[in-house]
């Protein structure tokens, strides 16, 4: 079988697991890891048995790679992100994908004229709860929908980030809501605030308005004791709770309430499988390029509404 030939760039604690779940896949072989600071580099690459780069541009003009793993700080994504497209890379980025919408808009650009994959690391789609709702909805085995309720809440991450929680974690909700109604708000109503962090908001709640009438809200914050990821989906004729940690899945009509039996499975191992079949069979992705712009852009018009203290409206 033909293996796909992965690197990753990137080698803090996601940039690892990328590495471990593709050196652990059938589908992909796992070249190169690169990492701006050196020592990071060589212990990685030591770890998998790889080859270390401090500077991805010379890693990526090595023919032996053909799809890479961009796991850097938030702002450094986009960037990398081209160089590797640039170099006839296929490529996965993680989430948000850019700093900005138009930093987004160029990777898609690119992706498209050279005719590579471009994917965005939006993992909890994959996470086997997240499927059976989305079925549900589209079976309408719940009846019509009618809303959503996102809550990604957890201590102050050990990491300093370089964006706030917005566009760090409640951007995951985002892209599930936009997957689940299979349409686009209209208009976002956001209050964020900073409690602990003073450069980026540590705290906000999001609400989307769709032309259907359906709404959804987000909760997201760095501030709670403990940490709580959780969706409830509510239709006519019943309501869907997921925990995304535990993966358990409970569902609520009428008459009873069902808890569905199925396997703990790693997102992330579904995630990457996902994308190398889809390289290696040419496949459409589950997540496209356009998929992590609109995510962003909603992110970003939150942020206005947010600064402005109106709805904002979304094109």
């Amino acid at each position: 079988m033909k293996k796909l030939r992965v690197a990753v760039i990137g080698t803090g604690f996601w940039g690892r697991n990328h590495a471990r779940v593709f050196k652990e896949l059938e589908e992909t072989e796992l070249v190169a890891l690169c990492d701006r600071n050196a020592e990071k580099a060589r212990s990685a690459a030591k770890q998998f048995g790889v080859k270390a780069y401090t500077n991805s541009g010379k890693m990526l003009k090595g023919k032996d790679i053909d799809a890479v793993s961009i796991c850097t700080w938030s702002t450094k994504l986009a960037q990398e992100a081209l160089k590797a497209l640039k170099t006839g890379k296929h490529i996965l980025v993680e989430k948000p994908m850019a700093t900005n919408a138009k930093q987004a808009e160029k990777l898609v650009e690119t992706a498209e004229q050279k005719e590579l994959f471009l994917s965005v690391g939006f993992l909890m789609r994959f996470i086997p709860g997240v499927q059976h709702i989305e079925k549900a909805v589209e079976d309408r085995a719940i009846g019509n929908l009618v809303c959503a309720t996102a809550k990604r809440v957890s201590e102050w991450p050990e990491r300093i980030g370089d964006v706030g929680v917005v566009k760090d974690t409640a951007i995951h909700d985002i892209d599930i809501i936009r997957y689940l109604f299979h349409e686009e708000p209209v208009a976002v109503y956001a209050k964020t605030g900073s409690m602990k962090y003073k450069k980026f908001e540590d705290y906000a709640q999001i609400m989307l308005a769709f032309e259907s009438g359906k709404s959804a809200f987000i909760e997201s914050n760095w501030l709670t004791p403990y940490k709580t990821r959780t969706l409830v989906v509510t239709g006519s004729k019943a309501i869907m709770k997921l925990d995304y940690i535990s993966q358990e899945l409970v569902i609520e009509d009428a008459k009873e309430t069902m808890q569905p039996r199925y396997p703990w499975q790693e997102p992330l191992k579904l995630e990457l499988q996902h994308f190398a079949d889809c390289i290696l069979k040419k496949k459409q992705p589950l997540i496209t390029g356009i998929d992590g712009l609109k995510a962003l852009q909603i992110a970003e018009a939150a942020l206005k509404s947010s600064s402005t203290g109106k709805v904002t409206k979304i094109m």
